[in-house]
């Protein structure tokens, strides 16, 4: 965890992420918060790794939620650099999404490196968007596969699928629930 002070000059409420800005230039969304302390505004941001920091203001609205009942969540993800949409400014919010698109909009969420870790899935190229995500969930013990060798990228995820990656998430994170074991069982 490592903490910006906002200087008074700066809007605090024009803030909305942290970003890593990488040596070759790219850059990357890190979990970002904004907290008061003292009087003080300051961003609180959350990485693994020991790199250049910097606030960011990246407003996204996409066109297509302006009346969806996730709109706050995708525009402030989009925001966030996590969800990039479908193009032309659209989000396409009800529409199913694959379990490569998952992986990616949690490896993203969490401000992890892209493409840590080894590719064993033979249904994953290299070459393919999402394999960086993959390999980078998957290293991290978010995202398993079918099996050994199969992850099925292109397949859309089941509501269940969905709450053991996050399940995974909460773990790699140190997030606590008070779900029994049994009891998350039970919802799935």
């Amino acid at each position: 965890e490592r903490t910006i002070e906002i200087p008074d000059a700066v809007d605090p409420h024009k803030v909305t992420t942290g970003i890593i800005v990488n040596p070759d230039g790219t850059v990357r969304h890190i979990p970002t918060k904004i907290v008061q302390k003292d009087g003080r505004y300051h961003a609180v941001l959350n990485s693994l790794t020991n790199s250049t920091y910097t606030l960011i203001w990246h407003r996204v609205e996409f066109t297509d939620v302006s009346v969806h009942w996730a709109k706050a969540a995708v525009n402030d993800m989009g925001s966030r650099m996590v969800v990039t949409g479908v193009g032309n400014n659209n989000y396409a919010p009800d529409r199913d999404i694959t379990r490569a698109e998952f992986a990616a909009i949690v490896v993203k969420a969490l401000g992890l490196e892209v493409g840590k870790g080894e590719n064993k899935f033979n249904d994953v190229r290299a070459s393919d968007w999402y394999c960086g995500y993959i390999t980078a969930a998957n290293a991290y013990g978010i995202i398993n596969g079918y099996s050994e060798t199969a992850f099925g990228p292109r397949d859309k995820i089941t509501r269940e699928q969905a709450m053991a990656i996050i399940a995974n998430t909460m773990k790699v994170t140190g997030l606590e629930s008070s779900l029994t074991d049994s009891e998350v069982k039970n919802l799935l």
